[in-house]
C-alpha cells in the first residue's frame, strides 16, 4: 500500500537542524519535500518544481525571506503558491508587513507539527 502524497511543500530554511525538523514532521504526514537553504536558491526551485506551498524564514544570508515573498508574488509563475512564514520574529509589525509582501500565514519559532501542519492546511489550495 503506498502513501498518498498529500502535496509538494517547498523548505526555504538556512539552519540545518530546523530545515531538518520540518522536513521530518511534512514528510511523515505525507507530503513531498523539497529542501533548500537559501531564498535564492528556493526562488529557483519554486519556479522549477512549482510546489503546492512554501515555507520560508525571513532573516536568511543574502536575500530575506521578504524579498522572496516579494519575488514569487512577482513571478507569474508562482505568483499563486501559496506561502508560510516560519520566523522567530514574533511582534504584531513583523506578521503584517509579512502578509503585505505576499505570504498567505505567519507561523512563529518554536512551533509544534500541529502548528507547522495547521498553517499549511490552512492556506493549500
Amino acid at each position: 500500500m503506498s502513501l498518498t502524497l498529500l502535496g509538494t511543500i517547498l523548505i526555504v530554511e538556512d539552519s540545518p537542524s530546523e530545515l531538518e525538523l520540518m522536513s521530518h514532521y511534512l514528510r511523515e504526514s505525507g507530503y513531498n519535500v523539497i529542501k533548500t537553504s537559501s531564498a535564492k536558491e528556493g526562488l529557483e526551485q519554486a519556479i522549477s518544481q512549482l510546489p503546492d506551498v512554501i515555507v520560508t524564514d525571513v532573516v536568511m544570508p543574502g536575500m530575506s525571506g521578504f524579498e522572496l515573498c516579494r519575488s514569487l508574488k512577482k513571478n507569474p509563475a508562482t505568483q499563486k503558491v501559496p506561502i508560510v512564514i516560519c520566523s522567530s520574529k514574533n511582534q504584531e509589525i513583523d506578521r503584517l508587513w509579512a502578509m503585505r509582501q505576499g505570504a498567505d500565514a505567519y507561523l512563529t519559532k518554536p512551533y509544534t507539527r500541529e502548528q507547522l501542519l495547521r498553517a499549511i492546511k490552512s492556506v493549500a489550495i
